[in-house]
Formats: structure tokens, sequence, C-alpha cells
């Protein structure tokens, strides 16, 4: 299944984004269970989309660099 580019390409930034409201959400929430678990996703989804936008920026650079033989590439 292939996906948009410019759909794919803003998913980590929105993966942030959601992230970053759910733990000023969770400061914001006065509930100890459900602030607790807004604020574990929160950190996961943040840390998830900068690993996915620092991978992605790796590979360009590498392809780049090296011309793009990859395993995996066609």
């Amino acid at each position: 299944m292939r996906v948009a580019r410019p759909l794919y390409e803003s998913l980590p930034y929105a993966y942030i984004a959601i992230g970053t409201a759910s733990v000023v959400a969770s400061f914001a929430w006065r509930g100890a269970e459900w602030s607790v678990i807004l604020a574990i996703f929160g950190l996961v989804a943040v840390v998830g989309g900068l690993v996915l936008a620092l991978r992605r920026r790796d590979y360009r650079i590498q392809k780049r660099h090296y011309g793009g033989d990859f395993e995996g590439e066609e």
C-alpha cells in the first residue's frame, strides 16, 4: 500500500505535534491515571517522530553520498 508523498513526508511532524499536544494535555488534566497515560503516549509519539525524521534524513544523506546502492533497492 502506498501513501501520497505529501502525507508520507508529514508523518514524523504529525507524530511530534500529536505527542507534544498529549504531553501538554497531561499537565492540564488533573486525573492521575489519565495524566500519566497521556504523558507516556506523548513521549512515545515525540520520540517516534524524531527517530523517524532522523532515520529518513540519514538515509537520504547516505543515498546521495553513495549513489543509492542499498539493500532492498532495485
